[in-house]
């Protein structure tokens, strides 16, 4: 083990305490945010870029170059062996199948890939990530069923999934929901919690701004608060607080504001208030897409207008839809 490359999704995890890993490639990427369309390898680190850079106020060219070390350090290493480590939630979950998608199209064979991923450990209670772990409880970890040697089924199934991910319409997205594997063990549940980011038929909320939005109307005075609060109720955290408040920050800027705020960028102590829009949108009496429009991608998924084309329907828990492209 000590001779492959480890893959996680950041260095909060202690790989080189264990004594187990000596290369260790970081995939610093996050993806259920932003733009993911299916176009080439190079391309789509660009747009990644320029998303991240605009979003987190960061340099583009750096984290482009970021990206290109990322990709040039995995093929490097295509005729060795591949230890990858994370976790159950979303963000790690897009993040396996995009390792797994780019391992399978440098023909590295199943066998030589090992997958360490966990939803909880003993003793902790709301596990939140393999960065919560000494490097003696990771030692062991690969002694355990959260460890498995792939197989070709889970690369197909991984390359279905960045592929249903990636597509202009979420047509494929329910399948990937209903998939159960004993390697791929948490990659339902992620695509679940995915397809319920868009628009409800309900109120036109996305599950996180509802949340957000009822955390403000239950008197979270400022940002961070709504965002603790918000994220409390994740069966498996995966959302950062600086895209909590950008999400707070679209409410607020929307034509009809649904939140009130002190100040623009929105930060931890941002002062928030729920605006009679916002209870009527909560109260299901009004629809935020159709008073506020969205223009927002979710992989490869552009939602835009006041007309959207795809909704999460509640009554059905499942995505629906007119069939039309909502990528332009």
């Amino acid at each position: 083990m000590a001779d492959a490359l480890h893959v996680s999704n950041g260095d909060a995890t202690d790989l080189a305490g264990t004594g187990l890993a000596r290369r260790i490639l970081y995939w610093r990427d996050v993806l259920h945010e932003g733009p993911v369309p299916a176009v080439a390898t190079d391309e789509l680190s660009q747009i990644r870029a320029a998303f991240l850079a605009g979003a987190l106020d960061e340099d583009r060219a750096a984290i482009a170059s970021t990206f290109v070390e990322r990709d040039t350090v995995l093929a490097a290493n295509r005729d060795g062996q591949y230890v990858l480590w994370f976790e159950a939630d979303l963000v790690d979950q897009l993040q396996i199948i995009q390792t797994l998608d780019r391992l399978t199209q440098l023909q590295v064979d199943a066998e030589r890939i090992t997958l360490i991923c966990i939803g909880e450990h003993a003793g902790i209670a709301r596990f939140g990530g393999l960065g919560e772990l000494g490097a003696e409880q990771l030692r062991v970890l690969p002694g355990t069923n959260a460890c498995a040697r792939l197989t070709d089924s889970a690369l197909q199934l991984a390359t279905r999934a960045w592929a249903a991910f990636r597509a202009p319409t979420p047509v494929a997205l329910g399948g990937i929901a209903e998939t159960r594997s004993g390697e791929l063990r948490f990659l339902g549940e992620a695509f679940e919690r995915l397809s319920r980011e868009y628009p409800s038929t309900r109120d036109g909320l996305s599950l996180t701004e509802r949340r957000l939005l009822a955390a403000i109307a239950e008197d979270a005075s400022d940002a961070a608060t709504a965002f603790v609060r918000a994220n409390a109720r994740e069966t498996r955290r995966f959302l950062g607080d600086c895209w909590g408040y950008a999400a707070i920050q679209r409410l607020a800027t929307a034509p009809v504001p649904l939140v009130d705020v002190d100040s623009v960028p929105v930060k931890s102590d941002t002062a928030v208030h729920i605006t009679d829009a916002g209870r009527r949108v909560l109260a299901g009496e009004d629809d935020h897409v159709a008073l506020n429009g969205v223009d927002r991608w979710i992989g490869g998924v552009h939602l835009s207008g006041h007309n959207v084309a795809w909704r999460w329907d509640e009554g059905t828990e499942s995505i629906v839809g007119s069939g039309i492209r909502t990528d332009g």
